[in-house]
């Protein structure tokens, strides 16, 4: 379901908003989610962690390296720390 924003903003950069928006082919509402929806992703710090533990674990299963194998290095890791 979505709910509605109501933002308030400058007439002028509304307009330069409307005018890209639909060079683009977009409406203004889809821009301005896809902005959101783009700033989050790049500042929220949850999702770049995920997002590098899947690059880094189809890395190393690419290699042949299984997880046991990694759970493993982590506990020999966290144990040369005491």
């Amino acid at each position: 379901m979505s709910t509605q924003m109501i933002i308030r903003m400058d007439p002028e950069l509304k307009n330069k908003l409307d005018r890209l928006a639909r060079t683009g082919g977009k409406s203004t509402s889809q821009m301005v989610r896809e902005l959101i929806e783009a700033y989050i992703e790049e500042h929220d710090i949850s999702s770049y962690i995920d997002n590098l533990w899947g690059r880094v674990g189809k890395k190393l299963k690419s290699k042949g390296v299984a997880s046991a194998d990694v759970n493993k290095a982590i506990k020999v890791v966290r144990k040369g720390r005491r």
